[in-house]
């Protein structure tokens, strides 16, 4: 039976990520440090309290977090379809995962 494109590129990054030694994003829970690995499906720039934020969505083939680099407008490197690790303390904010100022480590792909 034929998988979609999708599903596909799905397990495939869960393999990259399982091999990095990263958290599945979907078992990172809240008020808990992690490591997670994936891809950078958007990037933008919002400010937060006056101040601006840059944020990326991470997506692992599992779920998704939202990584927050807070006072940043652009940092080199941090673009759409970006592989990425990154470290640092989950926390939850309208019911997604969020992750605030992490350690990361760009890999390979753009």
């Amino acid at each position: 039976m034929a998988s979609s494109k999708a599903e596909l590129e799905a397990e495939e990054l869960q393999k990259t990520a399982g091999d990095e030694g990263a958290t599945p994003i979907t078992d990172c829970a809240a008020r808990k440090r992690h490591c997670v690995a994936g891809t950078l499906r958007t990037v933008t720039l919002r400010p937060r309290g006056g101040a601006p934020a840059l944020e990326a969505e991470l997506y692992d083939g599992t779920d998704v977090i939202n990584l927050v680099w807070l006072g940043r407008r652009k940092i080199a490197g941090i673009d759409p379809g970006r592989r990425l690790r990154a470290e640092g303390l989950v926390s939850e904010q309208d019911g997604r995962k969020v992750m605030f100022n992490p350690r990361y480590e760009l890999r390979g792909g753009a």
